[in-house]
């Protein structure tokens, strides 16, 4: 549920989660406040990808740099924009050097609740979804989809905590793209990052961003809850870049 001033159970937390900074060259302290602020309301700091503009070395040296007046735990994923100059390790490890753990193959858990993600790809949604028929670069397309769900199926598998969180860059569902032109609602996720996500029952929710017009509520087929945490699309729901989560 979104958190809220009202009492909360005793043993929850607030995840504030936020996608999509885009940081440029020019884009110094630009978030160092936003991340104080988030310290003070939240116990858990989930990124949804595409924390970079292009993938350099520099953007993700100014992030960490912000990043740091952060004094929460803090879990990532990457986006397609941090693939940009083909260096994701890179972008990673400037990161995990200002304390963020980076979620792809592995899993972690922090403060009793798990978390488990993957940038995700591309593919589509429902009966929409490409499937692995002719050409070997549409074969190899799906394929790409398939392995980012199936990372995400073994790292959920691999936690034993009562309560998990699902962290991605594309959407896991269709009902979060909505605003996008429906043109390109096959390139703003998967249905099969979802279908992983229900395999489990104790995932409380997932996290993502890519999809700056889209829509904010979502759910699985599973009915486990899907919010779009794109920065754009928070700022107009919240007057606020980044949603505060009850896990």
């Amino acid at each position: 549920m979104i958190a809220t001033s009202e009492p909360r159970p005793k043993d929850s937390l607030v995840l504030a989660a936020v996608g999509d900074l885009h940081v440029t060259d020019a884009s110094e302290h630009r978030y160092r406040a936003m991340f104080e602020e988030i310290s003070a309301q939240a116990d858990i700091l989930a990124l949804c990808g595409d924390l970079t503009n292009f993938g350099k070395t520099r953007e993700a040296e100014i992030l960490a740099e912000d990043l740091r007046s952060c004094t929460i735990p803090t879990v990532a994923v990457l986006g397609n924009h941090d693939h940009e100059c083909g260096q994701p390790e890179v972008v990673a490890q400037i990161l995990r050097g200002a304390g963020v753990t980076v979620l792809d193959d592995q899993a972690v858990e922090i403060k009793g609740i798990g978390f488990a993600g993957v940038k995700g790809f591309v593919g589509g949604f429902g009966r929409g979804e490409l499937g692995a028929f002719g050409e070997s670069a549409i074969k190899g397309f799906v394929e790409e989809s398939i392995n980012e769900a199936r990372k995400l199926e073994n790292a959920l598998r691999s936690l034993r905590t009562e309560r998990t969180v699902a962290v991605l860059h594309y959407a896991p569902v269709v009902d979060t793209v909505q605003g996008e032109p429906q043109e390109i609602f096959p390139f703003l996720g998967s249905s099969r990052l979802a279908e992983a996500i229900d395999r489990f029952d104790n995932v409380r929710f997932a996290v993502h961003g890519h999809a700056h017009r889209g829509a904010f509520e979502g759910k699985t087929p599973g009915g486990v809850p899907v919010y779009n945490c794109a920065q754009f699309v928070l700022s107009e729901r919240f007057d606020r870049p980044y949603a505060l989560i009850a896990i």
